[in-house]
């Protein structure tokens, strides 16, 4: 009989932690995916920190890292340092990556580092309950912001590939999703070309995931894949913001917000 399809070897067989409907574990499956396709599951350290990835560990059949909360690219950075024939990423969260760990992300891409970040966007605190993230979009609810984001008194949010693709030590910084079967497609092709980039030393590379939180969105789970396509990529348009392998600007969902 054909296998259709089987769960990826690197991705451990248990249940996870994760709310029902987040897409968390898509994320999860085509990172597996890529690292068994290319036969890198012996050679890949993952580092996770804080955050709704913060028990990762339990899931990833590589050699896994905790970092403290924003720390994930510092850590990656000594661990490819002392491991420079290792595949290492870092799986962060958007108020970990853009929020406290804002200058680790930023000076690891000015320094080139070669590391692969997979930055997972759902513009909201999840773990800790669902505050406003520096990705909030303007008018949106959370626990801080009960009237809707004020840009006049927190800002505006975050677009952080538009932030690093002006960074020449960034290899690739292209923003995907997971709210449909060609966006679940595409978003595996860029975790693939991430990886490759770290494999031909093409420097620092990060894929920024657009996803849901249904549980503290107070969707349902299709209310919140709906919520993703209507409101969030319009502000964030999906694209290739910097691939050093193309040299160009692609933006699949035309303009930028």
């Amino acid at each position: 009989m054909a296998v259709v399809f089987e769960r990826p070897k690197s991705l451990i067989d248990v249940s996870t932690h994760y709310c029902p409907g987040c897409t968390h574990g898509i994320v999860h499956r085509i990172l597996c995916e890529v690292i068994d396709e290319m036969g890198i599951e012996g050679d890949t350290i993952g580092i996770c920190p804080v955050g709704c990835s913060v028990m990762a560990y339990d899931y990833f059949n590589c050699d896994m890292i905790e970092a403290p909360h924003g720390r994930a690219p510092a850590v990656a950075t000594g661990v490819k340092r002392t491991n420079p024939d290792k595949y290492v990423f870092t799986y962060q969260g958007d108020g970990d990556l853009a929020a406290i760990g804002t200058a680790e992300t930023v000076h690891s891409a000015v320094r080139g580092e070669n590391i692969v970040v997979i930055f997972i966007n759902n513009t909201i605190y999840g773990m800790t309950g669902g505050q406003m993230a520096p990705t909030t979009l303007p008018g949106q609810v959370t626990q801080t912001t009960p009237f809707g984001r004020s840009p006049e008194l927190a800002g505006y949010p975050v677009r952080v590939c538009e932030m690093l693709a002006t960074l020449s030590g960034t290899a690739l910084a292209q923003r995907v999703a997971v709210d449909s079967v060609p966006h679940i497609r595409e978003a595996k092709k860029a975790i693939r070309k991430a990886f490759e980039n770290q494999r031909d030393k093409k420097g620092f590379s990060i894929v920024e995931v657009l996803s849901t939180c249904p549980t503290n969105w107070g969707l349902t789970p299709l209310e919140a894949i709906k919520r993703l396509q209507d409101e969030m990529i319009p502000y964030y348009p999906l694209g290739v913001y910097k691939d050093v392998q193309e040299s160009v600007f692609s933006n699949t969902e035309g303009g930028q917000g």
